[in-house]
């Protein structure tokens, strides 16, 4: 299995703003440039319930990509939430997923009383897992 490394500070900073909202779910993305993953976009989540679901506010989605693009980055991942269940694709997460193409992270607040934080591929209805590892350096 492929381990993608992520960036200590952006896994530090996604556990923080779950923990931070542990009532409804966090939502955001994650960019990339060349070098690796760069920085995290929190995204204001609009669902109707937003404890059990998440939709990411369009403008402020348009906004985190126009910045983006402005600094030679890319969408790399789409991270949210689940206050009370793991850290698994739910039905809603793959039927809503439009990014085939980018990590999807899913951040548990304590099904097992800790914080867990899993990374999916989800192409259509095939979701496979990705190994998330710590990047300790900073990529230059």
């Amino acid at each position: 299995m492929n381990v993608i490394r992520l960036p200590r500070p952006i896994v530090n900073q996604l556990l923080h703003l779950a923990q931070k909202s542990s009532d409804e779910e966090i939502c955001g993305l994650i960019s990339r440039d060349s070098r690796g993953f760069r920085k995290c976009y929190p995204v204001s989540n609009r669902a109707g319930d937003r404890k059990r679901f998440f939709t990411l506010d369009p403008k402020a989605q348009i906004d985190a990509m126009r910045a983006m693009r402005s600094d030679g980055e890319e969408l790399a991942a789409i991270y949210h939430s689940h206050p009370d269940s793991p850290p698994l694709p739910s039905l809603a997460d793959v039927e809503q997923h439009e990014y085939p193409a980018v990590l999807y992270l899913i951040i548990s607040l304590g099904t097992k009383g800790v914080l867990e934080m899993r990374g999916f591929q989800i192409r259509g209805p095939a979701i496979e897992e990705i190994a998330i590892g710590l990047q300790e350096e900073p990529a230059h």
